[in-house]
């Protein structure tokens, strides 16, 4: 694996001649598309190691009062049952609606809030309340958001995955975070799950105003997930990827519809995600309402989005909770971010894979880990 430099940004460095089915007014935006050129390093890089490895604003709109009955065996809580209100909020990222959940503790005045969102095409209702009801109970703000185009929040085309578009809207959540009403702005921190593991470790590197981060299950290098991809799918699967992404992008810029593609399905069909647990254990989790397609496009970039590149520049203390069975987010990446933090670090391992960690025992080992850190870092 390449040592990562300490600017991840992607940099076109090759020109590849791709032959793809256009019709002229697609054609004529070829040029244009500095995310192709991206691709075309990404994958390149992806092929001649899967060589080598087998050669060798804000609006309310309701509130809900929720008890939580802490169970008997999360050493981490109080045994007792505690209240708090949810609220629906919403903050605007670039001119667009995001919604939020706001997890107020009632007896708390004042108190640290933690951001929440999802990974790789996630919603907010898709497994991540239980996390917010657990740090509520426990006397935390939680705010809990959909990125743009995504679940309960405005923009168009639905389904669009961009990280540069999901980095804003998580600023713009903190910064909203940092204006509610009984918030201790000084102490606010970051939740991230999968993809949104990466995101934690991206956006503390440029916020020294973060008190503290927790990641589970994280995808800190898109290189190595797409290797990983390589390795259970082979590496035509990358291919027909990068070539949805090609056209997604083209269609893009020339103002037309989005092509899709599948988030899950099961080991041999067609999605970002098919390793053998990805569809049950994504399912496991998802609303009835829940979309499984995202905008082929983001097969472009995957590669080149490495937050481990800016680890070295994270100050705050950080959980990094790694899932040593990972189909879909290489532990070894998590690893080698969590020895290049340049903070506090806690390290957890669990052997399980990438999905169980939202569920039964592992959930629960999970939460008192991440309750034990948060009471740690963010006493007042």
């Amino acid at each position: 694996m390449p040592e990562p430099s300490d600017d991840p940004t992607p940099r076109p460095w090759a020109e590849w001649r791709v032959v793809v089915p256009l019709d002229a007014q697609e054609a004529s935006y070829l040029a244009a598309s500095a995310r192709i050129s991206s691709f075309c390093r990404s994958f390149m890089t992806v092929c001649s190691y899967t060589y080598m490895s087998r050669a060798t604003g804000m609006r309310m709109a309701g509130s809900v009062r929720m008890h939580r009955e802490i169970p008997a065996h999360d050493q981490a809580l109080p045994m007792t049952e505690t209240a708090f209100d949810r609220d629906d909020v919403a903050f605007t990222s670039h001119g667009v609606t995001c919604r939020a959940w706001h997890y107020r503790p009632a007896a708390a005045a004042r108190a640290p809030v933690i951001v929440m969102a999802h990974g790789l095409a996630g919603t907010r209702d898709a497994g991540l309340t239980p996390y917010a009801e657990r740090f509520a109970a426990a006397g935390f703000n939680v705010l809990l958001f959909d990125y743009r185009h995504f679940g309960a929040s405005d923009g168009e085309p639905r389904q669009l995955l961009q990280v540069g578009r999901q980095l804003d809207d998580w600023r713009a959540a903190i910064a909203f975070a940092r204006s509610l009403a009984g918030v201790d702005g000084e102490r606010v921190a970051l939740w991230g799950s999968s993809f949104s593991g990466g995101h934690v470790i991206s956006l503390a590197a440029e916020d020294a105003g973060i008190a503290a981060i927790a990641a589970q299950g994280p995808m800190m290098d898109g290189l190595a997930a797409t290797l990983a991809m390589a390795r259970y799918a082979g590496i035509g699967h990358v291919a027909r990827l990068a070539g949805n992404g090609l056209v997604d992008q083209l269609r893009g810029l020339a103002g037309r519809s989005p092509v899709m593609v599948p988030v899950i399905a099961p080991p041999g069909e067609f999605a970002a995600m098919s390793s053998h647990d990805a569809l049950s254990g994504y399912s496991a989790i998802t609303p009835d309402n829940w979309r499984n397609e995202m905008t082929a496009r983001m097969a472009l970039t995957l590669a080149a989005y490495r937050p481990v590149a800016r680890a070295r520049r994270v100050r705050c203390p950080a959980l990094i909770q790694i899932c040593t069975r990972d189909s879909v987010a290489p532990a070894e990446a998590a690893r080698r971010t969590a020895a290049r933090l340049g903070g506090p670090v806690t390290t957890h391992e669990y052997d399980i894979g990438h999905f169980d960690i939202y569920v039964g025992a592992d959930f629960e080992r999970a939460v008192a880990d991440q309750l034990a850190f948060w009471r740690t870092t963010l006493a007042a």
